[in-house]
């Protein structure tokens, strides 16, 4: 712990960062059933999200008034090729395609100064080339890197998706396209260490041939009732601390965050395990992947990092020393809002 402590000090000095956002859940419909899950929603269950364009920019317009900075657009795995629902609706929106409609809602949120990051499963690489144009980052959790997690009984079984091949493919296509994303690891879920460490190494190599990996998350488990997983023990305490503390040995020079709603209480360790970003915090929002685990108020998380020596400072959903490769458009609205350490202004978010 030590040494991740200190390496996230030589790399990152005092600064803890977070991202003040608001989770738009615009479609949770999916061709994927994650057995630890409950996003995924059938149509006419309750829960059921179907975002129309009024409805978004009535969430938009809040967040705006809430002074968030970060959109985070949130989809299930192309539902349009599962459910005959989800065809209909986006045809009533005006869309071919939940990536098409992706497009608008940025373009909706940049209307009102916030900065969209898309969370939308395997995109294609012409879809993330469009999305390219007005998010400031994507993101794509490769939660591991091995297969056997994908077989029979295991947690990824009903999701094709999430086969480290198809993730990983996704993840090179962004790094060809200077796409700056958000990556990381669901940790707990039954991997064995060696699996652990196996999937950090991917992602490091993943960052090192193309530059692009901008964070990674450490993300611990949590079971939820009423899932085929529901009865499996949560990620360890000690487990998610030393997987935080490796990722940061690891990739020295990496942002590495831990959610700090799934683990209350737990600031100071995992500062010492070497992490040097919260992640996004809502004021507005739910977290809608995890709606039992009510994010912290930005006040708590501030004194505890505090508490700890070190500054809370706002960010944007991309981090300053990949601005670089955010568009043109989208990067000029960023300067005219950030301070000379490329963060979120104070007055601007507080």
């Amino acid at each position: 712990m030590s040494a991740a402590r200190a390496l996230r000090a030589e790399y990152h000095g005092r600064t803890v960062t977070f991202s003040k956002k608001a989770f738009v859940s615009l479609v949770n419909l999916c061709r994927d059933s994650c057995t630890y899950c409950t996003y995924q929603r059938e149509p006419g269950e309750a829960g059921a999200s179907m975002m129309d364009k009024r409805a978004v920019g009535v969430l938009l317009d809040m967040a705006a008034r809430f002074r968030c900075t970060e959109a985070l657009l949130v989809t299930g795995e192309r539902p349009e090729e599962r459910y005959e629902e989800a065809r209909r609706w986006l045809h009533a929106e005006g869309f071919a395609s939940t990536a098409e409609y992706l497009v608008h809602c940025s373009e909706m949120a940049l209307e009102r100064g916030l900065f969209p990051h898309t969370n939308a499963g395997n995109l294609s690489r012409s879809e993330m080339a469009d999305l390219q144009k007005t998010n400031a980052s994507m993101g794509l959790m490769l939660e591991n890197a091995s297969p056997r997690l994908s077989e029979r009984g295991m947690p990824h079984h009903l999701a094709p998706s999430k086969e480290p091949g198809k993730r990983m493919r996704v993840l090179e296509n962004a790094g060809e396209l200077g796409i700056p994303v958000t990556t990381g690891l669901l940790v707990g879920m039954g991997e064995t260490p060696g699996e652990l460490v196996d999937s950090l190494f991917a992602i490091q190599g993943l960052s090192g041939r193309h530059g692009n990996i901008q964070e990674v998350i450490i993300q611990n488990f949590r079971p939820k009732p009423d899932t085929m997983m529901g009865s499996s023990p949560p990620a360890g305490r000690s487990y998610l601390m030393a997987a935080a503390a490796l990722a940061r040995v690891l990739m020295p020079r990496m942002n590495i965050q831990v959610p700090p709603n799934l683990s209350p209480g737990s600031y100071s360790g995992l500062l010492d395990a070497g992490i040097n970003d919260w992640g996004g915090i809502s004021p507005l929002t739910p977290d809608h992947v995890n709606p039992e685990h009510e994010w912290p108020a930005i006040n708590e998380v501030e004194d505890e990092t505090r508490a700890a020596g070190l500054r809370l400072a706002c960010r944007f959903p991309v981090y300053p020393e990949f601005a670089g490769m955010v568009h043109p458009r989208v990067r000029e609205m960023m300067l005219q809002v950030s301070g000379p350490d490329g963060l979120v202004r104070e007055g601007r978010w507080r």
